[in-house]
């Protein structure tokens, strides 16, 4: 059962998800569309580990719920893209990510790679290239975010382990947990249209904000081969059932 917490369009909702993760769902409030930001909050004996930072909206309501959570002892991104990153400059903690992700995180664009030209211009919903310009420039994104510590594959990070899963972008992660077979895996896959935004079954992040998409498609097989229990990703979600095999067949999906 979720909860609601603060008022107006920086509203979110807060809801356990599995022993010690909780999820805060943010970013637009409805009924324009879904709050499809998911940020993690990990507790922990010295605090509270978040997993992604939203968009720049979402940072008061990071930070009050981080304080009620006994404070928040990290950031971690998943990767530094404008919806993953947004808050995380404006958090009194320490902020960590995956070294290759690293000068992504501390340059001005954390996403250069993006090809606005494979998006359509325009969608029943709107002028979707200029639209996704200016959200990912203009809106979701904060300042550029000073990195304390690089992970890499293997570290141990508030009970989970980090798994590099490139391709979306570079230095991305997911929070591996063996115990409960769970998985926090941002944008390794979507569950949700990158064209509408409506929800869906897990398919691959669209071709125009992946640094390799093929790579990428190979990262969801590395998923795959966890056996994953559950998949709590980036927006929307979770994935359950037989995660594995809608992961192999959303990589196999052209």
């Amino acid at each position: 059962m979720s909860q609601l917490v603060g008022r107006g369009p920086s509203a979110v909702t807060m809801e356990r998800v599995a022993d010690r993760v909780w999820l805060m769902r943010g970013g637009f409030p409805p009924p324009l569309v879904h709050r499809i930001m998911n940020v993690y909050f990990i507790e922990g004996p010295d605090g509270v580990t978040v997993f992604d930072a939203g968009i720049r909206s979402m940072a008061r309501a990071i930070d009050h719920v981080g304080r009620k959570m006994g404070g928040i002892a990290r950031v971690v991104l998943g990767h530094a893209h404008p919806d993953h990153r947004g808050a995380a400059s404006r958090l009194a903690a320490p902020v960590w990510c995956h070294e290759h992700e690293v000068s992504y995180a501390r340059a001005d664009d954390g996403q250069p790679y993006t090809s606005f030209s494979k998006l359509p211009l325009v969608t029943k919903a709107g002028p979707l290239r200029l639209a996704m310009r200016v959200l990912m420039h203009h809106v979701w994104d904060g300042e550029p975010v000073q990195i304390e510590r690089a992970l890499a594959e293997g570290d141990e990070v508030a009970g989970f382990e980090v798994v590099h899963l490139p391709g979306h972008a570079p230095g991305q992660i997911a929070l591996w947990r063996a115990r409960d077979r769970l998985a926090l895996t941002t944008d390794c896959f979507y569950m949700l249209d990158a064209l509408t935004g409506e929800p869906c079954d897990p398919v691959m992040p669209h071709d125009a904000y992946n640094l390799d998409s093929e790579l990428a498609r190979e990262s969801a097989r590395k998923l795959a081969r966890l056996a994953p229990e559950i998949c709590w990703p980036g927006h929307l979600g979770p994935a359950t059932g037989d995660v594995a095999d809608q992961l192999r067949r959303a990589a196999d999906r052209y």
